[in-house]
């Protein structure tokens, strides 16, 4: 059984000009302990279905099982078991960065006696060790995304959605947040990754969805995707499915 069943999700927004439907029956098992890429151009799609399986923004239809029952059923309890980072960063300023990470382990009932040793085992895990008594404002785009990982993880959770994690940042601060998600699928927990970087996920990923207009055009390891393509690198195969879906 996998981690995570999506099944028949859509959809719909509402705007001025009349109906945009985002997602198109996408259905997507996510297995447990692989790192899932989910891959597409702007407007594909990538963004609004991570955001409906961090229960951020409700489906129009279908529907997501976690270890085969319905999230639906129990939203607070899914929540305790998945984490979440966006891609801008939503630090409090007016707290230290010890204090963020305080009322993160609170709010996900994190028990006191536990919540400072998990925070040592974070900050020694992402090096931020003399950054703790410092504000957000203080820290490199780089150190941000690191802080904002080790902040998704302060419940343990099995899961993590990390939302462009690594956008704007320069090639060897990228390298260095690479090994750390690598570390993540080492330590048994769940991966799902939205970016723009194909050498990104060429390297990260166990598989690659590739979203297209709201609908899963393909699903497998990079490897098998570029020899499907004859292609060396998964950016050339993207750019020739993306020519074949244009002609």
């Amino acid at each position: 059984m996998p981690l995570l069943r999506i099944k028949h999700i859509s959809k719909t927004y509402h705007t001025q000009t009349g109906e945009f439907q985002a997602l198109k029956n996408v259905s997507l098992d996510i297995n447990r302990g692989e790192i899932l890429s989910l891959l597409g151009v702007n407007g594909a799609g990538k963004s609004t279905l991570s955001s409906i399986i961090a229960t951020l923004h409700p489906a129009t239809s279908g529907d997501i099982l976690y270890n085969g029952i319905s999230i639906y059923r129990d939203i607070p309890n899914f929540r305790l078991h998945i984490g979440y980072c966006p891609q801008r960063p939503n630090l409090n300023p007016a707290l230290t960065l010890e204090e963020n990470l305080l009322f993160a382990g609170r709010f996900y009932g994190v028990q006191e006696c536990e919540l400072k040793e998990r925070i040592k085992e974070l900050i020694s895990q992402f090096e931020l060790e003399k950054y703790l008594p410092e504000k957000a404002s203080i820290l490199s785009g780089g150190y941000k995304q690191r802080f904002m990982i080790a902040r998704s993880l302060i419940h343990k959770p099995s899961f993590i959605i990390l939302d462009e994690p690594t956008v704007g940042l320069d090639p060897h601060i990228r390298r260095n947040l690479w090994e750390m998600i690598k570390n993540l699928k080492q330590e048994g927990i769940t991966v799902l990754l939205t970016t723009h970087y194909l050498d990104e996920a060429e390297k990260l990923s166990d598989r690659v969805c590739i979203l297209d207009r709201g609908q899963i055009k393909l699903v497998d390891t990079p490897d098998k995707l570029m020899a499907d393509f004859q292609q060396s690198n998964l950016e050339d195969m993207f750019i020739e499915l993306l020519k074949a879906n244009q002609s």
